[in-house]
């Protein structure tokens, strides 16, 4: 098998994983140094392409992370004996490989970007304690006011009459991989869960006892409410002054998502009410500008986009990859597909929550 990336993903590989890897398959790796981003493919450049054709020749499965060329159809034809290519990083925006010309040829694409979102659903977790606590405003009081460490007037904040998660009611804007690892966390805590996503397979509602409904539902029922969802064309700006106005008053608004899913203006605007409260990880526009009226409200807690950026969920990205190859060359399923649902889901596409899951080329 081949692994075609930059030096930075290879310096991020596990000793472990890569030993675990070898003991299954014979091992090839190229460096390749194209641009990359999460945005745009990388550029076309026959001569890297080449070197990954002589990289992958004879090889049955193929991993690719940043630096790599597009597998495209063209490079697919001259890699006939491929039945596995997976992405390390972001091919759930189908970036790095067409996904269509694989699904074609029966080759099975896999993604391991998930790999971060074990981090993503803590922080989710960790920033609705903070907001229910309010606990942003304690902060500001202790470190930058030098206060008194209990204020009297602590006993009328929503910190202190609403600062428990227990039996509360929570919703989640998105059920993808972070949305089901944020159940597993949340079901000590015992809450009813309200989830929106036309997306996610229906069976999820009774696997973790949740119920489907829609946004409207999920914004007004919810004490706590989660956006989880990917920025596509269909999400943005999708939570405007209407969609925050149905918000309950002093709910939590916790945002791990995407920035521009919200319309910024609408939220510093109903945050300034000071009728909810919020725990951002993401705004738009990032980095928040300076004079941002957001970085002054106390009824805000603000991180600067760091849910999944941990070391373990960078090495995670690679070491989740090893399983699916030890699963593919068993004869197994994989359990990272990028399937059509997937696809849909990035490019807003139309919803098919009856799609089965299927093996590339359409053989259940």
């Amino acid at each position: 098998m081949a692994l075609a990336f930059n030096g930075a993903v290879r310096d991020e590989l596990e000793d472990e994983d890569l030993a675990r890897l070898r003991s299954i398959a014979e091992v090839r790796h190229g460096l390749f140094e194209l641009p990359s981003s999460w945005d745009e493919p990388p550029p076309p450049d026959p001569e890297a392409e080449d070197r990954l054709v002589e990289l992958v020749r004879g090889a049955e499965a193929l991993v690719v992370g940043h630096g790599a060329p597009r597998i495209t159809a063209p490079l697919m034809e001259r890699c006939p004996g491929l039945g596995f290519i997976g992405e390390l990083e972001g091919d759930r925006f189908a970036r790095r490989i067409d996904v269509g010309a694989a699904w074609q040829r029966r080759i099975r694409t896999v993604d391991t970007t998930n790999g971060t979102s074990y981090g993503v659903s803590e922080w989710a977790l960790a920033l609705a304690l903070i907001g229910l606590r309010n606990a942003g405003a304690l902060f500001r009081r202790l470190i930058v006011d030098r206060e008194a460490s209990f204020p009297p007037e602590f006993l009328e904040d929503r910190g202190y009459r609403k600062g428990e998660l227990t039996g509360k009611s929570v919703g989640l804007i998105g059920c993808g991989i972070i949305g089901r690892r944020l159940l597993e966390l949340l079901a000590p805590f015992g809450c009813d869960v309200y989830v929106h996503d036309p997306y996610a397979a229906h069976e999820l509602a009774d696997v973790y006892g949740f119920t489907f409904t829609s946004l409207d539902n999920v914004l007004s029922m919810a004490e706590v409410v989660f956006c989880l969802a990917p920025l596509t064309p269909a999400t943005r700006g999708m939570l405007g002054a209407r969609e925050l106005g149905l918000m309950q008053d002093d709910a939590i608004f916790v945002n791990v998502g995407r920035g521009a899913i919200v319309r910024s203006d609408a939220l510093i605007a109903e945050l300034q009410s000071g009728r909810i409260g919020a725990a951002l990880d993401v705004f738009e526009p990032e980095p928040i500008p300076a004079d941002s009226p957001v970085r002054d409200l106390p009824n805000v807690f603000i991180t600067p986009h760091i849910a999944g950026v941990t070391l373990a969920s960078r090495q995670r990205l690679f070491s989740l990859m090893v399983d699916e190859l030890e699963r593919f060359l068993a004869g197994h399923e994989t359990r990272y597909d990028l399937l059509p649902r997937t696809i849909g889901n990035r490019t807003a596409g139309t919803p098919d929550n009856d799609m089965k899951r299927e093996r590339p080329g359409g053989s259940p």
